[in-house]
């Protein structure tokens, strides 16, 4: 009698809720962890309404799970909640602002 073949499910990707800020007066970051590797996306405050996204570190291990965009999501959504804007330096964070026309509202002109 043979088994049914088993099937590996994809890894799900990490939902923007997943993810928590810190901040501090001068910048701060976004991180998550899943699977017991942490990713983060490090920004500066230029002022009150305004932040850099200057950075996203996404290890090895979580690579194409969607986890840096997660990261980019959450920003945007603590953007529209709190009423900043945001200039994506970081060309990671910049390529998924350009993919998502929808975020586009909480870009800094």
């Amino acid at each position: 009698m043979s088994m049914p073949e088993s099937r590996d499910q994809p890894p799900s990707r990490p939902s923007p809720d997943q993810a928590h800020r810190e901040d501090r007066s001068s910048g701060g970051r976004w991180a998550v962890v899943v699977d017991g590797h942490e990713a983060e996306m490090t920004y500066s405050r230029a002022s009150p309404t305004l932040i850099i996204i200057d950075h996203t570190a996404v290890p090895d291990a979580l690579r194409g799970r969607g986890v840096g965009q997660a990261l980019v999501e959450r920003a945007v959504l603590d953007a529209r909640r709190e009423g900043f804007r945001i200039i994506p330096l970081c060309p990671f964070a910049k390529a998924q602002f350009g993919r998502h026309p929808a975020w586009r509202d909480v870009l800094s002109t």
